[in-house]
């Protein structure tokens, strides 16, 4: 099965270390892709990552960062491209989450909602396009969510952030379609990660009530799809949403 495709892939993932990031980045490494595992707080987890993908008889490499910063990224990119050459695919998936009522949101909320979530995309996007363009090939996936196509109580500023990467997906998929660079959305549904930890077992077992298929989603769900895009050759601009049903646009 390894030998279906081109696993020499380079692939650069930000925010690795947890959740739907961590499965992605150790599914594409034990299929045998070169795999840069971005982290910034979770440097513990992310060593974790390191061993369970090492006891496979594979390898990842982990790089710290914070890509709501410009500066970092740019090291970040130009580092890969040094050791590498190239960089095939970008999954933008570092982001945080907050609930609050509108009203209380601060200004200071609101900026790193924005940076975390939005700003890094573009700044991680910019810095590997360069490389991208070199080669007339690539792909870039952005982790969106539901709320970014439907909206979030409670949710507004993470709610943007989403939407804005959604439309940063659908114009940049145009203007890069001609140098042969896929762009898409990845938007879950509910997925089984500590980002939703806070939600009761009955704010589950009502979510899953409400799901054609039943239950909530798995980060492994969310990395098959991430596989699929990678391998695809003529799917672009897209907002694709495995939610289970949950959500129907």
């Amino acid at each position: 099965m390894d030998n279906m495709f081109n696993f020499n892939k380079v692939v650069l993932i930000t925010g690795a270390s947890r959740g739907i990031g961590r499965r992605i980045a150790y599914e594409l490494a034990v299929k045998g892709y070169t795999v840069i595992a971005n982290c910034n707080k979770s440097g513990e987890a992310a060593i974790e990552l390191e061993q369970e993908v090492n006891k496979k008889g594979k390898q990842i490499e982990i790089y710290k960062a914070d890509v709501s910063q410009r500066d970092q990224v740019r090291e970040m990119v130009q580092y890969v491209i040094n050791k590498y050459g190239k960089i095939d695919v970008l999954i933008n998936n570092a982001g945080i989450s907050q609930t609050k009522l509108f009203t209380d949101l601060t200004d200071e909320d609101w900026e790193t909602m924005l940076r975390t979530n939005l700003y890094s995309v573009f700044y991680a996007t910019q810095e590997v396009v360069k490389n991208m363009l070199m080669y007339k090939e690539g792909c870039i996936i952005n982790m969106s969510s539901v709320w970014g196509m439907i909206g979030g109580s409670m949710e507004v500023h993470y709610s943007v952030a989403k939407a804005g990467m959604d439309g940063l997906t659908k114009a940049l998929a145009k203007e890069l379609g001609p140098s042969g660079i896929r762009v898409n959305s990845i938007a879950p549904g509910i997925v089984d990660t500590d980002m939703n930890s806070d939600l009761t077992d009955k704010e589950l077992k009502d979510i899953e009530n409400e799901i054609p298929l039943g239950r909530i989603g798995q980060p492994i769900d969310i990395s098959r799809c991430v596989e699929w895009l990678i391998e695809d050759k003529y799917t672009t601009g897209q907002v694709i949403s495995p939610n289970g049903g949950w959500v129907i646009v």
